[in-house]
């Protein structure tokens, strides 16, 4: 692919009005992004962005079979350190890439923001650093 899609994504999704959370590339050429933006995603804007994008990945040139363009969801990936930050206070799921030295590799907890390259999370009282690069993924977790 000679253009850049993340580059090409993080242009065009902020002037929209739209965060990229992330996008997947997976089997048979479908290509899933996720958007979100303040109060939420409507499926007018998901259609929005979906035809801005089929008219620009044409002239682009970025191939692709099926595009599905969707809300994160109310389990969220958490990403970017400015998530961290946005969403300290809430409820998150983090899935961790080795396991802490007391063998527990998914752990459930309060996050609290984003500090030196490390995760914090209070998980049962417990304040924990976790550096980002020994996460392999964090959700927030659902309350209803």
């Amino acid at each position: 692919m000679a253009v850049n899609l993340q580059s090409v994504l993080d242009n065009t999704l902020p002037a929209m009005g739209y965060e990229l959370v992330d996008f997947e590339l997976g089997a048979n050429g479908l290509m899933r992004i996720f958007i979100d933006k303040e109060g939420g995603v409507t499926i007018d804007d998901c259609v929005e962005v979906s035809n801005h994008l089929t008219r620009l990945f044409m002239v682009e040139e970025i191939p692709y079979e099926r595009l599905e363009v969707s809300s994160p969801g109310m389990d969220r990936l958490i990403k970017k350190p400015a998530d961290f930050e946005r969403f300290a206070g809430q409820k998150v799921r983090v899935k961790l890439r080795l396991p802490l030295p007391d063998r527990r590799r998914n752990l459930v907890g309060l996050l609290k923001g984003f500090i030196d390259e490390c995760v914090v999370v209070d998980v049962d009282g417990e304040v924990l650093n976790l550096p980002l690069s020994q996460i392999d993924r964090v959700r927030l977790e659902p309350q209803f």
